[in-house]
């Protein structure tokens, strides 16, 4: 009787614990995704602002209604942090978030770094809303240079 108690118990943790886990992991059920991590550009890395524009997320609000991105983030695994500023994804829509300098536009956005964010052997690209909860990731291991998440 006292084993099975104890078993009961146990199970009961194991279930608390699983279920309490869930929210820290990427949250699958909301609208926005990352979409694709273009990692390794074309040639060699030069740090020339043409391969670094050539690096970059892909984000996608794949719901009926537009998402404001405004303090959202992205981050790689070292600490490198893109913050979005005042910016609403329309329903549909993708923006690409590139390392390189750039102006700004509807479906681009400009890291404006001076050297490669993404590792060429593998990484991982966190998106994280204003309140810092992880809404996806992407993680890939030494490949081709483009990662579809």
């Amino acid at each position: 009787m006292r084993r099975r108690i104890v078993s009961a118990a146990a199970a009961c943790l194991v279930a608390l614990a699983a279920t309490l886990a869930v929210p820290a992991q990427a949250s699958a059920a909301g609208p926005i995704k990352i979409t694709g991590v273009k990692y390794d550009p074309p040639g060699r890395d030069t740090g020339s602002n043409t391969s670094l524009r050539a690096e970059w997320v892909r984000i996608k609000n794949t719901g009926n209604r537009a998402v404001s991105l405004s303090g959202w983030r992205v981050r790689d695994r070292a600490g490198h942090v893109y913050v979005f500023g005042t910016y609403r994804l329309p329903a549909g829509e993708r923006v690409y978030v590139h390392t390189g300098r750039g102006s700004d536009t509807a479906h681009h956005k400009y890291w404006d770094r001076d050297w490669y964010v993404w590792n060429n052997t593998g990484d991982t690209a966190t998106l994280k809303n204003r309140s810092l909860t992880v809404i996806d990731r992407c993680k890939w291991g030494n490949g081709d240079g483009f990662r579809r998440c």
